[in-house]
């Protein structure tokens, strides 16, 4: 069940029915949602429990218990959808594998929101979610993404926020275009746009006030990469595939061999599928 990202009244009309019925309420912390269910006008009582990552797997067979009685469980989010970067995942896993229904209530998305609101191509997009927070692993996790040729949606920590979008300019490039959000849906709403290297050093990164969301558009075309002829690409592909590289090594070796953009290159084939199937 989805929760607002930072205005109260964005609250679903039938969260509010749904959470009035339920026999159990999944919460990550007990203390924001009595404030959220205080404000639709919903009594917790005692059917709020917390669930959260340290305690997502004790907490399982309470929650499977429940349901097996035919009893009617909700989980929310402190703000935003479940499961996405929230905990949830291993508890709906293991409700689709008792063949017990699963229903959605939709609502605020975080990643929808920025996706829609930052001005950078919308699909494909990943949603990267929080990066680590050692800086090894942190950088690590970035030279992963630099496979990725398509937007990324990146949820900053506000401590970290200059740090991180630093680290993301130097593992996927300062010329990046990228959007950085901050305070989404809320009265000061903010967003600045630019290229990835220039975003790390403005204003918002070196005093940062709020929640933050870093949109990191695909890599910018060359001149040169027009000139590539996309059936050429694809044979490269093609051939670099049957050496046996993995796929995202071989857009890499492509993108490299004929000097374009791996952005060209994955669109080269996405192309080709779509023209097969036509």
């Amino acid at each position: 069940m989805a929760t607002p990202i930072g205005t109260l009244d964005d609250f679903a009309p039938r969260a509010h029915q749904v959470l009035g019925q339920v026999e159990l309420i999944l919460v990550e912390d007990t203390r924001r949602a009595r404030t959220l269910l205080s404000h639709i006008g919903v009594v917790p009582g005692r059917r709020v429990t917390s669930f959260h990552e340290h305690n997502e797997a004790d907490r399982l067979p309470l929650v499977m218990d429940t349901l097996r009685r035919g009893d009617s469980v909700a989980l929310m989010s402190d703000a935003g959808t479940p499961v996405l970067s929230d905990p949830g995942f291993i508890l709906v896993r293991a409700v689709r594998e008792e063949g017990l229904p699963v229903a959605t209530v939709p609502g605020p998305s975080s990643f929808a929101a920025a996706l829609a609101a930052s001005g950078q191509p919308p699909l494909p997009a990943t949603l990267v979610g929080f990066l680590p927070g050692r800086k090894g692993a942190r950088r690590s996790r970035i030279a992963e993404l630099a496979e990725a040729p398509w937007t990324l949606v990146v949820l900053l920590s506000p401590h970290r926020v200059r740090l991180e979008v630093e680290d993301l300019a130097n593992g996927l490039g300062s010329d990046r275009p990228a959007t950085l959000l901050a305070e989404l849906s809320k009265m000061h709403e903010r967003a600045v746009t630019g290229a990835l290297g220039d975003l790390a050093g403005c204003e918002e990164a070196d005093n940062p006030r709020g929640e933050y969301i870093l949109v990191v558009g695909p890599e910018l075309q060359t001149g040169t990469s027009q000139s590539v002829d996309r059936e050429r690409i694809r044979a490269a592909y093609a051939m670099a595939v049957d050496t046996g590289l993995a796929r995202k090594e071989a857009l890499k070796t492509v993108a490299e061999k004929l000097g374009v953009g791996r952005r060209e290159v994955f669109d080269s084939l996405i192309d080709h599928e779509i023209n097969k199937e036509k």
